[in-house]
């Protein structure tokens, strides 16, 4: 259980570093060759801390599995002392990443790191109070097998989110459907097309879309504000580029 929570402390350090340095690659201000920045950082950052966190727990299930067979003399008091350092340093990284956890994927990849550990190291605590007062080693195996089962489906759902923004699919939360009937219900907006949603980083949208009209110039620079305001209150888009046209281009895609 120990060595599942240093595993954990291990990448926690490597997750807290890597973090760090993206979101100050991220602020970089876009050229020539990077137009939309280096807001992308931040999502290989997460990337990268979801795949450690994968690593951490298949290592702590192999070492379970291991220590099952060939169980070890445990030493319950200093077990305890550690995974009681442990969970103080680690509450007190929550505390510390609690606020950027909603607003960046990078940063809710470092949280996750540092909350698995906590409840890794409550685990431990645990399991070093039952095997002082009942004997029984294979608790040790118990607890780290249930640390590591616990970290991988928040794992995957990291994952999986930061994947879907480096393949630029919709984001979380936003029906393409939704935003085109929406779209639709501006006065003098008769089709929407050719529309692209994705997410340069969290909370950062952006959309591409044609907008099928009939009305002339001067109607049209009175529609855009009115698009853009209903795509930012509606749907939280502030990057947004709309082409105007009076019938569908047929070789937009």
């Amino acid at each position: 259980a120990l060595i599942s929570d240093a595993a954990h402390m291990f990448t926690d350090v490597a997750a807290l570093a890597i973090a760090v340095d993206a979101i100050r690659i991220a602020r970089a201000a876009p050229d020539e060759r990077r137009t939309f920045g280096y807001h992308r950082f931040e999502i290989l950052a997460a990337m990268f801390n979801a795949q450690l966190l994968f690593v951490a727990a298949l290592y702590i299930v192999w070492q379970a599995w291991q220590r099952l067979h060939a169980p070890p003399h445990i030493d319950s008091t200093g077990m305890l002392v550690v995974a009681i350092l442990g969970l103080v340093a680690n509450l007190v990284s929550m505390l510390l990443l609690h606020a950027g956890k909603d607003s960046s994927l990078n940063v809710r990849g470092a949280y996750l790191e540092v909350l698995s550990d906590a409840l890794g190291s409550v685990g431990v605590i645990v399991g070093a109070l039952l095997i002082r007062h009942t004997g029984l080693t294979w608790i040790d195996t118990a607890v780290a097998v249930a640390i590591g089962i616990w970290v991988l489906p928040r794992t995957w759902s990291l994952l999986k989110e930061a994947l879907n923004i480096l393949l630029e699919g919709v984001p979380e939360g936003i029906d393409p459907a939704q935003v085109e009937v929406a779209m639709r219900g501006v006065p003098g907006v008769s089709g929407v097309h050719s529309l692209h949603i994705w997410a340069l980083t969290s909370g950062n949208t952006c959309l591409t879309a044609h907008v099928v009209t009939e009305s002339d110039v001067a109607e049209q620079e009175r529609m855009m504000p009115a698009l853009q305001q209903l795509l930012a209150d509606r749907f939280d888009v502030f990057r947004t580029t709309l082409q105007f046209e009076r019938t569908a281009c047929e070789l937009a895609d």
